[in-house]
């Protein structure tokens, strides 16, 4: 475990990105409605195959396939609702939350889930369940898995019910599975399975981190050798630490093939963050920009440390805002990490990032489409999208999640009920204004 060293306190500046209560209008989109009557879509994943059929994870457990027209199979590809906790119809982030495709999929019939189970037996008394990490292979039918070629990859036991990340992507360069982690849960990275410095913190525990491991050797999988910690003190698992709660995430598709991460905030900001190998992100030291007290959270202390326990810097987020009612840099609750646009509809925003936030309020579903742009200088400059065949230009729904096609077209993923329940999720294609919608 981590020990205690001393460490000296410096005031952080840091340059926040230049938006506003409400950011100028970046770009004008359509939503195309390609899917309703889905429960609680979290992602969507092209397959790899090239027949174009897009996947659609819903937290309830199960996946779907879009045709490129938009129309779905009336039999699931994977339904794993036996396997999973029952999720609480009110508010839950527990569930089914990723999906991620084998490199050779075309030829090996393999992808990866994440999904919520059960606490298993021997995990530590009173936690809330465990996080699986499985493999699945396709059937005959390459339309639907076979539901009895499961291999458990890795269990990950979770104190509370929040705060799971949940997303599997492999790198693009390497071919090895990443996975997110949030820090346990409850909050400020404190309570019942959170150790004295917070999990995000912790280099000998897998929560408030990324994960990257290789999938291809070993039982049940082996450990990149360049790992940040292979061969010291710390898990050989980490890619990157010191995450709250990193729900989604992406690589550019394009480029470097820099990996884009939304890092949920807890009381006052929210961040993007660009992973970088070995790097500590700050939780709970910081949140966001701003030094952060867990006995305190809706107060940053004037100065905390620029180092984490061991003496590493601590990266700073490229995106930074706050949310509503704290300054007037207000967008939302909940920052939705989405993909690099590389399409052809919207020549506007060629090579800028789309993401998004969840909601203005958990009472209202009032999420916000964004899109950012790298200055010449290394700063974002950050804009709202507006929905040009939305009466009010705003999406009026919670913003889940983000899907890219295999032609860089991004899609946007939502509903209208807090909780996992009823059929309210949607997925919407981002299209040319003046485009058929219907």
């Amino acid at each position: 475990m981590i020990t205690a060293l001393a460490i000296g306190l410096v005031a952080i500046s840091h340059p926040r990105p230049a938006i506003s209560q409400y950011p100028p209008v970046g770009a004008e989109v359509a939503l195309k409605t390609m899917v309703t009557g889905l429960t609680a879509p979290v992602a969507m994943v092209p397959s790899p195959d090239k027949t174009g059929r897009m996947f659609i994870v819903d937290q309830t457990g199960l996946i779907w396939i879009m045709k490129p027209d938009g129309t779905v199979f009336k039999t699931p590809f994977l339904d794993v609702r036996s396997e999973m906790v029952s999720l609480r119809p009110g508010y839950d982030e527990r569930g089914l939350l990723g999906l991620a495709f084998h490199p050779d999929f075309a030829n090996n019939g393999k992808f990866y889930v994440y999904y919520s189970g059960p606490l298993r037996d021997g995990a530590p008394p009173g936690w809330d369940h465990t996080a699986h990490i499985a493999e699945f292979k396709v059937s005959n039918d390459p339309n639907v898995a076979d539901p009895n070629s499961e291999r458990t990859v890795m269990l990950v036991d979770e104190p509370q019910l929040n705060h799971n990340g949940g997303t599997l992507i492999f790198g693009p360069d390497d071919g090895y599975l990443y996975i997110s982690l949030g820090d346990g849960g409850a909050a400020n990275d404190q309570g019942l399975g959170h150790g004295p410095h917070g999990n995000g913190q912790d280099i000998n525990v897998p929560l408030g981190k990324i994960l990257r491991i290789d999938v291809d050797h070993g039982d049940p999988y082996a450990i990149p050798p360049d790992n940040p910690f292979v061969g010291k003190d710390g898990l050989d698992e980490i890619y990157a630490y010191g995450f709250r709660n990193p729900y989604r995430m992406a690589f550019d598709s394009e480029g470097s093939h820099r990996l884009f991460i939304g890092d949920v905030g807890q009381n006052l900001y929210e961040e993007l963050d660009i992973g970088v190998l070995g790097g500590n992100f700050g939780w709970n030291i910081r949140e966001g920009n701003h030094c952060f007290d867990p006995n305190n959270p809706n107060d940053p202390p004037p100065t905390c440390s620029d180092t984490g326990y061991f003496g590493e810097p601590l990266l700073f987020p490229v995106i930074e805002y706050s949310h509503p009612g704290v300054d007037d840099h207000a967008i939302g609750l909940v920052i939705v990490c989405g993909y690099v646009y590389h399409g052809s509809l919207l020549k506007n925003i060629r090579g800028r990032f789309v993401f998004g936030d969840w909601s203005t309020d958990f009472g209202a579903a009032d999420g916000t489409l964004l899109v950012a742009k790298e200055t010449p200088r290394g700063d974002w400059q950050v804009q709202k999208i507006n929905i040009v065949n939305s009466p009010n230009k705003r999406i009026n729904k919670f913003i889940m999640g983000f899907g890219q096609d295999n032609q860089g077209e991004i899609y946007v993923l939502a509903k209208t009920t807090l909780g996992p329940t009823g059929d309210t999720g949607v997925v919407y294609k981002m299209v040319k204004p003046g485009a058929a919608v219907h």
